[in-house]
């Protein structure tokens, strides 16, 4: 390979977890790698110093010109939208920094923010870029982005869920959900919600979801026993990482049904993510590569 596309190689997984982090669709993410691939192409190698800066400055650019665009699309979008899940490598479960940035919870949170903030806070606070190539990235003075990232980091902690998940709670709670999924008795996962749980449902329209946050053990209790036995055919459940945590993974008659990923704090469920929508499902036959 020629030295521009050694580099870009390189570097594709790295793009490639900036561009989702800033999208929170792998979709979305492959397409601004294709535009920064093509950008990439056009510039003259020999005047560029530092390649691995200067290709980040293309992604973020691309991806933040999109996230624009998908923000208005978002608007429109039928019930919840959670972020595409990802099937990842247990090395992104061994990064707890990047583990944290690219769960559920946290690309929800992420979705609150406005497109430049959500920018702003990803390259410093995940990938701890200095402010002088943020402001690059981003069109911004580097006072510009030290205010903006101030504000983008107080947004995010009033909003983060409270609490750090352990695998071990995590996966307990997961064995818990897959217990009742094989016995029909609901009431040991039941145990484990805290009062104020959020349950929260992605089916894009497509499949049945919940259209708006059901909050509260009574309520979500109530969802989960209706609908659980109203299931008809062979539903397995398999513990998978998703998203650099423990998550599951339920087929219907072998085809992909859901993804659950759950938030804990000392020991209860304070939040369930469960995405439906099929075009989200699709990367999860394979393992996605982060890196930071």
């Amino acid at each position: 390979m020629d030295p521009a596309t050694e580099e870009f190689v390189a570097h594709r997984n790295l793009l490639f977890t900036i561009a989702y982090e800033l999208l929170g669709s792998a979709a979305d993410a492959e397409d601004v790698l294709q535009e920064t691939w093509l950008r990439w192409v056009g510039v003259d190698f020999e005047t560029v110093r530092e390649p691995r800066a200067y290709l980040i400055r293309i992604t973020s650019r691309q991806a933040l010109n999109r996230l624009r665009t998908v923000g208005r699309q978002r608007e429109t979008y039928i019930g919840q939208w959670l972020p595409e899940p990802l099937l990842t490598t247990p090395d992104v479960a061994e990064d707890v920094e990047l583990a944290d940035s690219v769960s559920m919870a946290m690309l929800t949170v992420l979705e609150t923010l406005k497109p430049t903030e959500r920018a702003v806070f990803v390259l410093r606070d995940v990938f701890a870029l200095e402010y002088d190539e943020i402001a690059q990235a981003v069109d911004k003075s580097p006072e510009a982005v030290r205010q903006i990232a101030h504000r983008a980091r107080s947004h995010v902690a009033a909003r983060r869920p409270r609490g750090a998940v352990s695998p071990t709670e995590a996966r307990g709670a997961l064995e818990a959900f897959r217990r009742a999924v094989d016995t029909g008795d609901l009431q040991g996962f039941l145990d484990m919600l805290a009062p104020d749980v959020v349950l929260i449902g992605d089916g894009g329209g497509v499949r049945q979801a919940v259209l708006n946050p059901i909050v509260g053990s009574d309520r979500v209790g109530r969802i989960l026993g209706a609908g659980i036995p109203r299931l008809t055919g062979v539903l397995t459940a398999e513990s998978i990482q998703l998203n650099g945590a423990p998550g599951l993974l339920l087929r219907m008659d072998g085809e992909i049904e859901q993804v659950m990923a759950f938030h804990m704090h000392e020991g209860l469920i304070t939040g369930m993510y469960v995405v439906r929508n099929p075009q989200k499902l699709e990367r999860l036959e394979q393992e996605t590569t982060l890196l930071r």
